[in-house]
């Protein structure tokens, strides 16, 4: 279960190289502007793991204040894409964040062709601010 809003209209950049889990906010926004060259206030993720990949931080800029999600795996460890070359970040999809956070091996997920467009629900637009949800296998909360 993972429990953080990850807004649809930000990009996702994973720090390819390995990140001492010990920075906090002012740590991880020197990595942001001086190792990907990004802003930090921006309003995009920015996801960073340890060496044993058992430990993510994503930090975001909400507006008023910077906010860090901190997860530690009791066990396993989270799988990653694979980077090109000598990249220093990864962009992501909403997506691949959240199958990466549920432990879902991210070579076994595949689309059938059509499905999701076809059939996908409209739903009414929300304030992109008022709902948090918590993700599970099993179901879907949503916390107003």
């Amino acid at each position: 279960m993972s429990l953080i809003h990850l807004p649809a209209h930000a990009r996702y950049y994973l720090y390819n190289k390995v990140t001492n889990m010990k920075c906090s906010f002012n740590g991880l926004t020197n990595l942001v502007r001086g190792e990907l060259g990004y802003s930090p206030i921006s309003g995009d993720l920015f996801i960073f793991f340890n060496k044993r990949r058992d430990q993510v931080k994503i930090l975001c800029f909400e507006g008023d204040g910077f906010a860090i999600f901190h997860k530690r795996l009791e066990r396993g460890s989270f799988e990653l894409p694979q980077a090109p070359e000598g990249a220093n970040e990864i962009l992501l999809t909403m997506e691949q964040l959240q199958f990466i956070l549920q432990g879902v091996v991210l070579n076994s997920v595949r689309r059938r062709q059509g499905i999701y467009t076809r059939f996908a629900p409209q739903l009414p637009s929300l304030p992109e601010c008022s709902i948090a949800c918590s993700f599970s296998s099993a179901n879907l909360r949503i916390q107003r």
